[in-house]
């Protein structure tokens, strides 16, 4: 389990990293949290001062292999390096940063409207572009439907036009046939 160098994770490192290892205590005890203690288990204290010293030792050092094994857990519950990391990162980036970054006016609804208004009028720009193309492949579609309707309506005249000689055609055939069998 490796320790970035630095940031937040080295600043936290008192509790689970070596320091804890050379410490006795994860955390600096006040030197009158034994007076405390002994204040509060004064007739324990009274009958054997050293049995209480190494109770309050034991619990001292309970307490701090709970922290070690709570910090771990969440540790790896968290991915917690991993986000330190990226804090740090982003740590060092606001310092390259020479414009200073957004922070809220203290009113809400000009801080959520002067957040919202780029992006609404970004999307109400792209909307009206769709909207044009939509409107040209509209009026592109309308023309070819119309161009399609004047060439059925062509077609059906050409097929009148050509019935109506068919028919002449065939009523003058009948009439040569009807002639040739009065012929005959």
């Amino acid at each position: 389990m490796g320790q970035a160098s630095g940031g937040c994770w080295s600043r936290l490192g008192f509790i689970t990293g070596e320091a804890c290892l050379k410490c006795p205590w994860p955390l600096s005890f006040p030197l009158h949290s034994y007076q405390r203690f002994a204040t509060c288990y004064s007739r324990l204290y009274k009958a054997q001062p050293e049995l209480t010293r190494c109770i309050y030792d034991q619990f001292l050092c309970q307490l701090q292999a709970s922290f070690r094994e709570e910090i771990q857990e969440l540790r790896q519950e968290g991915n917690l390096e991993a986000l330190f990391g990226t804090l740090d990162k982003l740590v060092e980036d606001a310092k390259d940063r020479e414009a200073p970054a957004w922070r809220p006016s203290g009113i809400p609804e000009d801080d959520v409207r002067s957040t919202i208004a780029p992006y609404l009028l970004k999307q109400r720009r792209f909307l009206q572009k769709s909207l044009q193309e939509k409107e040209a492949a509209n009026a592109r579609l309308a023309e070819a439907v119309l161009a399609g309707r004047r060439r059925i309506a062509d077609l059906q005249e050409e097929i009148q036009r050509r019935r109506a000689d068919w028919q002449a055609i065939a009523q003058e055939g009948r009439e040569i046939a009807d002639g040739l069998q009065e012929l005959q």
